[in-house]
């Protein structure tokens, strides 16, 4: 993106806004509660980022480090941003085990941006990761507002800590990469993608973490977030969406896999939250054909899609399945890569694209 453009005023959380609507609807005060303040918190937060005005993006100085630079504060359970200091970057670990897992949540995410894909922060310009933790009285999310990063301490009821996943830290900061890049519109199959890009990438650091390939991975995002009580093991799967919480309190997950259960609905921007499920699973089949470490070769394709500068800000599925096929076969060639690209998005609905890209898109 050019130093000059400006980005979208995108409010982007972790946990979906049906998910907080069902358990604000709960019987159980000790639910519904904490879910409607998270509810109001996330509106204003909402309503702030639209109305403040989008910033010119500042041109780099120099060159920028191969370390990140990362600064958390605390709330204290207060809901004014940003907090007090409490860590900057190569200070003292705290006795707080959120602060700790914030700063290297904030750390495993440019770490794999950078060695994966040469990624100086979101920005790719050096940008200071500046996170927040402990924000709100029982607040049941995590966001990126377009400046930071943010986590709620959970209601120890339906949620618990928010810097436990890694995923979820580096899902929000992924909103800043797409921010600082394609700008993807934060509403329908656009703003699907928007989130996708998150669980994409948040899933890939998890696993560059951990050493996993593709076959050890359990694609799950925000797996260990769901307290015991709850009957579910994260808020979305990539590998099988629509199964990763099926509770008498939350309800069933509603992500599709494919297109044959595309959600049509005005809430949650266009179902952002919800059809993000497609995209998603066309990424694991992806990863999982092409085996090994998944931030590769199925990752750099993503990675090349996302940030080659041809990704409109209202693209839908089939635009960006079209640049995916176009991006395999620039750097790997008319080969395996390609191949499984172009069967995975086939396999999910997405099924014109030989049509789409013509002579693109060799035989098999």
């Amino acid at each position: 993106m050019d130093a000059n453009a400006t980005t979208c005023a995108v409010f982007c959380t972790i946990v979906p806004p049906h998910v907080l609507d069902k358990l604000a609807r709960a019987e159980d005060p000790a639910l519904s509660g904490p879910a409607r303040r998270t509810l109001e918190r996330d509106a204003l937060e909402r309503t702030r980022r639209r109305i403040t005005t989008v910033r010119a993006l500042a041109a780099p100085t120099g060159a920028p480090s191969d370390k990140p630079k990362r600064t958390i504060f605390d709330a204290g359970r207060k809901e004014h941003l940003p907090g007090k200091k409490v860590r900057g970057e190569g200070g003292r670990p705290t006795a707080d085990d959120t602060v700790t897992r914030a700063y290297d949540g904030l750390g495993a995410t440019f770490e794999m941006f950078l060695k994966s894909y040469g990624r100086h922060s979101i920005d790719d310009s050096g940008l200071p990761l500046n996170a927040t933790v402990h924000y709100g009285e029982d607040y049941g999310n995590a966001f990126w507002n377009g400046e930071q990063m943010v986590f709620g301490d959970g209601d120890g009821e339906i949620f618990k800590d928010f810097t436990i996943p890694v995923d979820v830290a580096a899902h929000e900061l992924t909103h800043g990469v797409t921010q600082y890049t394609a700008n993807l519109d934060y509403f329908g199959q656009s703003g699907a993608l928007n989130e996708s890009m998150s669980d994409v990438f948040g899933s890939l650091t998890k696993q560059f973490q951990l050493g996993q390939t593709a076959e050890e991975a359990d694609w799950l995002i925000g797996a260990g977030l769901l307290a015991d009580r709850v009957s579910g093991v994260a808020l979305r799967s990539m590998k099988a969406p629509g199964t990763a919480y099926d509770d008498d309190v939350l309800g069933k997950d509603p992500q599709p896999a494919t297109m044959d259960d595309y959600v049509r609905t005005s809430r949650d921007n266009g179902g952002v939250h919800i059809n993000s499920g497609i995209p998603n699973h066309a990424f694991y089949l992806v990863a999982r054909a092409l085996g090994g470490h998944a931030w590769e070769r199925a990752g750099q394709i993503w990675y090349d899609a996302l940030t080659g500068g041809e990704l409109a800000s209202d693209a839908d599925f089939a635009d960006f399945a079209q640049l995916t096929v176009a991006a395999a076969q620039a750097r790997y060639g008319k080969g395996e890569e390609q191949r499984a690209v172009l069967e995975a998005w086939t396999k999910v609905g997405i099924s014109d694209l030989r049509a789409r890209m013509g002579t693109v898109v060799g035989a098999r």
